[in-house]
């Protein structure tokens, strides 16, 4: 008699590995085609946000022979105010405050007039002479808005997140066992199962700060067509009522020419409660119907701000506690911040700056796969390797250049015009070069101008004599990235050594 066979319990499957194959070869086409389609605009904007993290840091930088500020006074900050204002010129509008903190040592004001202007000012409020903050306005504005007009390039770049958001969650339905294999990599063998399981194994390990960096940059990008969305449904098509729900009124406008502004009353009648006032927003200060904006940090949370709104009399007619808000109102107002990981000191900006490096990563090699996999049927594409291959080298060389233009010449437009003649140079080597001499060409150029950075900076911008840390942290690191980028020519020059000559 024999016993009949006992059989074994299935092991359950997981919720990925139920997806049915035919759904999954449709998303992975869509996933393809949806990286192809944006690829390059998304590697731009994932490469300069993870520049423009260090913003703050840029502005010390490039500041560098500026006096350090710790604290000032409101007589200072007065002074100050009428000295930018002296300097902006006719038809000022807003002029732009931001205080000293320490993070950014430095009294700054920026005057929105017929010509845009910014200074920086010391502890008694005297202008100090100085260069403009022309690459910091530079890689911060290509990150926002492409240098584009800034709502259709903001409109834009917010379509690149969401472009980027779905191709996040198309990965992760293309690839059922992406989160088993979450660990597993295929080194030395062949090139695209490496790349594609490096490509994979990141869009992984990082999925939080993706998701997170690709939804706040998608709303940041298209808060204008949200809030005429919200206008129309809610206010008839009157956005600036929408505005209104989370920004103070402006008062009743009042042209009549005036004094300017008198700021030094309403510092009096700012709560002394353990904030911090940061930032001071001033709009038409030179009639009657002058206003000013005080924002005041609070240490306990991201985007924590209370407003203080006060006429030109010094009463205060529009007062926001942030304390009040509730966790919506928390998430908008904290948004930016952790957009770019401007909330938690050094440590954290470090941290977003690697992951960002992470996310350019992904969107280059997703099309390097694509390549590649042509290449293994038997129909590779050459022409858009070598254009591929211009567009990740030729970026970084270009905004490398764009740095340069920038010190010397101290203007965004010197900056904007070095980064787009080096774009098209490397396109027009693409004529010229195969994939890997783009790639070789564009490391060189690279590194050669980031070192090039430092000595200009060390030359004209009184780097040398600079007592800030910071602008020697942010030399340092122009300097170890071009060396690193330079490495394996210096050693294999070094490797060859001197040419032995023989009679």
């Amino acid at each position: 008699m024999t016993s009949a066979p006992v059989a074994r319990p299935r092991k359950p499957k997981d919720l990925m590995s139920r997806i049915p194959a035919g759904f999954v070869r449709a998303v992975l086409r869509g996933h393809s085609s949806l990286g192809l389609a944006f690829a390059a605009l998304i590697y731009l904007v994932c490469l300069s946000g993870s520049i423009a993290v260090f913003a703050h840091e840029y502005q010390r930088w490039e500041s560098a022979s500026a006096p350090q500020v710790s604290a000032v006074t409101p007589d200072a900050v007065q002074a100050a105010f009428e000295g930018a204002i002296a300097r902006g010129g006719k038809d000022v509008e807003h002029v732009y405050i931001t205080l000293p903190t320490d993070d950014f040592p430095r009294l700054l004001l920026y005057v929105d007039a017929a010509k845009d202007s910014e200074f920086v000012a010391d502890a008694t409020g005297r202008i100090v002479p100085g260069k403009p903050f022309a690459w910091t306005e530079f890689i911060t504005r290509l990150h926002i808005n492409l240098h584009l007009p800034r709502t259709w390039g903001g409109f834009l770049v917010g379509l690149i997140g969401v472009a980027l958001l779905s191709s996040l969650i198309s990965g992760i339905l293309a690839h059922p066992r992406i989160f088993r294999d979450a660990f597993h990599l295929r080194l030395g063998g062949s090139r695209r199962l490496q790349e594609a399981d490096l490509h994979n194994r990141l869009g992984v390990w990082a999925l939080p700060f993706h998701i997170i960096i690709s939804l706040t940059g998608a709303f940041l990008g298209l808060t204008t067509i949200i809030v005429g969305v919200l206008g129309m449904a809610m206010f008839n098509g009157d956005v600036n009522k929408v505005y209104a729900l989370f920004i103070p009124v402006p008062p009743i406008d009042d042209p009549r020419p005036a004094p300017v502004l008198d700021l030094e009353p309403m510092f009096s009648k700012l709560p002394q409660d353990g904030g911090r006032l940061e930032y001071i927003f001033t709009e038409h200060p030179t009639e009657m119907g002058g206003a000013a904006l005080f924002n005041v940090k609070r240490p306990d949370r991201i985007g924590r701000t209370d407003g203080y709104a006060f006429r030109r009399d010094g009463t205060i007619y529009h007062a926001s506690k942030s304390a009040d808000n509730n966790l919506g109102e928390d998430l908008l107002s904290g948004m930016g911040q952790l957009h770019f990981g401007w909330f938690g000191g050094g440590i954290v900006k470090i941290v977003y700056f690697m992951l960002g490096l992470g996310l350019t990563y992904l969107a280059a090699s997703g099309v390097n796969i694509w390549l590649a996999r042509r290449r293994d049927k038997g129909r590779p594409a050459p022409g858009w390797e070598r254009i591929w291959s211009a567009t990740i080298w030729g970026q970084p060389a270009s905004i490398a250049g764009a740095a340069v233009a920038s010190l010397i010449m101290g203007e965004t437009a010197a900056a904007i015009g070095a980064w787009a003649i080096l774009s098209v140079a490397f396109w027009l080597l693409a004529f010229r070069f195969d994939a890997r001499g783009l790639g070789k060409v564009g490391r060189i150029a690279t590194g050669v101008l980031m070192l090039l950075v430092v000595g200009v900076h060390l030359a004209l911008r009184g780097g040398a004599a600079s007592a800030d840390a910071v602008a020697w942290i942010v030399n340092a690191g122009f300097l170890l990235g071009g060396l690193a980028l330079l490495a394996p020519d210096l050693r294999r020059a070094a490797s060859s050594g001197p040419a032995v000559v023989t009679h």
